[in-house]
């Protein structure tokens, strides 16, 4: 059973004057045991509205949801969940050790457990020198880190991360993916909701897009990168002559690329391994030696502008009514919760 489940998941806002804000039309997805999930999209595109569903903190308007296979919401569904939102507000006045015993007694922990379950995630964190400091002067890394460390705190199964390594630098940025990839080795579940697309590409297995409350693109970070075998062989030849005659046969699928002086490089797109092998082959029978031979793959960013470009341009040209007036919007009755 998934970790996380959704099934045709929508929530619908009231707007002004009566019309309505669709956050999420219809979502599906799952996340597996052990997993870190990327949730990618653009402002407004109903991430933060799908993780409060998931947690419970807004009432989906149809579909279902469930946490750890128990209702998603519950009370007992959230025993073994830790989440860091992306905007929190801690009493100033309060230590981050006194932050921390906080949260455990809102979680239920005897004042045992309590110490030291927080001595070990403030030291997970490296924040154990600044235990008694008043949170009220730390920087914005010290913030998320304490963050960090109150999601911690109930040693969760599945962890809500929102924009986990905001405001954090390089080398804050290094320790942090180190503490999560931790986690995952300890079997637990990362659910990353982030705009920082090469945190997510460095640390996620699989990723989903959700654009204006759909999910428009998702699967295996590796699949969505490399969604064709392309290759970038460079070869230790200037004849680009040879090297066709070599090809030949495959010469529409091989792109000749710039190259500098005393070497020829080329990107093949080839159905797999099999085909690549052969070309290669055929590129050695003719005496070329081959210096180089690397996977083309796009990165995260540019699947993620191209995802949202494609789908913003199909959501434009579904709206055009006749003659290319845009559709109205529908109305729903007074009342209803305002969209944030």
């Amino acid at each position: 059973m998934p970790v996380i489940q959704a099934q045709k998941l929508e929530k619908i806002y009231g707007g002004v004057l009566g019309t309505k804000v669709h956050a999420l039309r219809g979502v599906d997805l799952e996340v597996g045991r052990g997993e870190a999930f990327g949730l990618l999209g653009p402002n407004g595109a109903g991430k933060t509205t799908l993780v409060k569903i998931l947690l419970g903190l807004v009432s989906a308007s149809s579909g279902s949801s469930t946490l750890l296979g128990q209702p998603a919401g519950t009370p007992i569904s959230r025993l073994r969940v830790g989440y860091m939102p992306e905007r929190r507000a801690y009493p100033s006045f309060l230590t981050a050790a006194q932050v921390l015993d906080l949260f455990g007694k809102m979680l239920g922990m005897d004042r045992t457990a309590r110490q030291q379950r927080s001595e070990q995630v403030l030291e997970e964190v490296e924040m154990g020198k600044w235990r008694d400091q008043r949170v009220g002067g730390f920087s914005k890394g010290m913030q998320q880190r304490l963050a960090l460390a109150q999601a911690l705190l109930p040693d969760p199964e599945v962890l809500f991360l929102d924009e986990p390594t905001e405001g954090i630098d390089p080398l804050g940025r290094v320790a942090i993916r180190h503490i999560l990839r931790g986690n995952l080795e300890k079997g637990k579940t990362l659910f990353l909701n982030s705009h920082m697309l090469t945190e997510v590409e460095m640390l996620c297995d699989r990723v989903a897009i959700l654009v204006k409350g759909e999910v428009v693109r998702h699967g295996p970070l590796a699949s969505l990168t490399a969604p064709e075998a392309q290759y970038r062989i460079t070869l230790g030849t200037e004849d680009t002559e040879a090297v066709k005659r070599a090809l030949a046969g495959i010469d529409e699928a091989a792109e000749e690329l710039q190259a500098p002086p005393g070497q020829s490089i080329w990107r093949l797109t080839v159905e797999d391994r099999r085909q690549l092998n052969a070309a290669l082959d055929r590129v050695r029978g003719a005496e070329i030696e081959i210096e180089e031979v690397r996977r083309v793959r796009s990165s995260l960013e540019e699947v993620f502008v191209e995802t949202i470009t494609e789908a913003t341009e199909r959501a434009g040209d579904a709206a055009q009514g006749p003659g290319g007036a845009l559709t109205e919007e529908i109305t729903v009755p007074a009342g209803e919760e305002v969209a944030r």
